[in-house]
């Protein structure tokens, strides 16, 4: 979960390159992403990234911690296709993850603000270490979703200050490819959980999830390590004291040139200002910010009902119910994690070539028609009872590969994207906050009714997020303007010259003056 914020100054480009100093310090901070990629992936937990194969399709996972789901999947014969896994118990362990990370990240965004990125990469690492030694070794069903609690405290920790700490450290034109590098990063390890998974579902004696769930523990411990020793970013050392030439000798350093007047005045000058708001969320509300508000709101919540969740929070299930095996429906997800990984590397190439919305447009339309497809088919060829032919169930696995790639580089990696460019810096922190609670909330709530939805609408929950897809693609189409090469400082300049937006800001912009006169 990607939150990425930026600080750029006044004076176009600043003097500097990318160094080898930045490049892995951003390595290292990026293992949050790899983490929370491998936390999804594990799990079967929904989120804005993709295809999982999960320990929650493990039978003797199941057979342990939620025997009703697993009496219901092997004895009951009379049960819906669609209704197999509906458990709350089920649900509960898959959300607790979100709720805890939604507490954490307010908490995150105070420690990271008083004390620093480093302090908050650190807690994330840590807690992520102490969560995924719990979930292996666990040996009732409390002991695993505490063990996820924990992981939740550090996905609220690492995503609130990782992508933070990125932003801080690129050169402001690198920036926009790091920021969807963190996203990358987490496909990747949505990816690696996966082939894991692939490969521990073999294990004889049923205890192959245990492995899974601790390898967690693996890219925790190098980033609670690499923590220790990650510089602070010269943004928060400014922030945090007033000694302003330790922040010159280390933006030095990380430039890589002596030459850092102007950078430093702006960090200095963006501090200051953000010092004197004392109180972010009210100044949001005022109309003049009403069109960040709204994208604030609108975007993280169209993220999450584009239907990815339906592909990939249950997707090895999803593969079960149309009667693929257990190695396969695995196999298929690893698939499709690569396909995810490969068009979100693909939008970090061309996102500033081509622009926001296009592959807003281009994504929407392709997500669109797969799912129609994938609906009409399941509808027509599934039914409650039975299975697909496998001419059929290959087509499905193709047309979520089509749906995967077109989420994979417009919503996956834009939707944090452009929320993170948008904002003034007296509202930035504020706007980034509501982007990030949004995001949470409506995953949970996704999280919570998607099984019990799919009971109830069966195939037709394709059409039901089909609608909502039309719905963004609209509202981008008519109510986002281009923000690819505008420099944050200019960007209010996008909305005052926007056909719908001006109304808004400009009348705003007109009382100031008049008020003024």
């Amino acid at each position: 979960m990607a939150v990425a914020l930026a600080v750029t100054g006044g004076g176009g480009q600043y003097n500097g390159r990318m160094t080898w100093f930045v490049v892995l310090s951003c390595m290292m901070a990026a293992m949050g992403g790899v983490i929370f990629g491998y936390d999804i992936g594990i799990s079967d937990s929904s989120h804005d990234y993709l295809c999982e194969g999960g320990v929650t399709s493990m039978e003797p996972f199941l057979k342990k911690f939620f025997p009703e789901v697993y009496r219901k999947m092997k004895v009951d014969t009379k049960i819906s296709n669609y209704c197999k896994f509906d458990s709350q118990l089920l649900t509960s362990f898959t959300s607790s993850l979100y709720i805890a990370g939604l507490v954490a990240t307010f908490f995150a965004s105070s420690v990271t603000k008083v004390f620093g990125r480093k302090p908050s990469i650190l807690t994330g690492g840590a807690a992520f270490l102490a969560g995924s030694a719990l979930g292996g070794a666990a040996f009732n069903v409390y002991m695993l979703i505490f063990g996820r609690i924990l992981l939740g405290i550090g996905v609220g920790f690492a995503n609130q200050s990782v992508p933070l700490y990125l932003s801080e450290m690129a050169p402001p034109r690198y920036r926009g490819a790091i920021n969807n590098g963190f996203q990358f990063s987490i496909g990747i390890g949505a990816l690696v959980a996966n082939l894991i998974n692939f490969g521990t579902e073999k294990i004889e004696g049923g205890w192959g999830w245990r492995i899974s769930l601790a390898m967690a523990g693996v890219p925790a411990s190098i980033l609670t390590l690499g923590a220790l020793f990650l510089p602070e970013t010269p943004s928060s050392l400014i922030q945090s004291s007033s000694d302003h030439d330790k922040a010159k000798q280390l933006l030095q350093r990380v430039r890589g040139t002596t030459d850092v007047e102007a950078e430093l005045k702006d960090l200095i000058k963006a501090s200051s200002i953000s010092k004197t708001i004392k109180h972010p969320f009210k100044k949001i509300i005022q109309r003049k910010y009403r069109p960040q508000l709204v994208m604030a709101i609108a975007i993280p919540f169209f993220q999450q009902v584009t239907g990815i969740n339906v592909i990939a929070f249950y997707a090895t299930l999803l593969f079960r119910t149309i009667g693929i095996g257990e190695s396969a429906s695995l196999l298929s997800s690893v698939v499709t994690g690569v396909i995810g990984a490969g068009s979100t590397f693909i939008s970090m190439l061309i996102v500033d070539k081509f622009g926001r919305r296009a592959l807003f447009m281009v994504g929407g339309i392709q997500m669109l028609i797969s799912q129609i497809l994938i609906g009409g088919i399941m509808a027509t060829q599934l039914g409650d009872h039975g299975t697909v032919s496998q001419g059929y169930a290959y087509l499905i696995i193709i047309l979520i590969c089509i749906y995967v790639a077109g989420f994979g580089w417009s919503w996956g990696p834009l939707g944090w994207l452009v929320p993170s460019e948008i904002y003034q810096l007296e509202i930035r922190s504020a706007g980034q906050s509501i982007t990030v609670a949004v995001s949470f909330i409506f995953t949970f709530i996704v999280a919570q009714t998607f099984l019990s939805m799919l009971c109830h609408l069966k195939a037709g929950i394709f059409f039901f997020f089909g609608g909502w897809v039309i719905v963004m693609t609209a509202f981008v189409y008519y109510l986002l303007p281009e923000t690819k090469n505008v420099p944050i400082e200019q960007m209010e300049n996008v909305w005052k010259e926007h056909w719908f937006w001006a109304g808004i800001v400009g009348e705003e912009d007109e009382k100031i003056k008049i008020q003024g006169v």
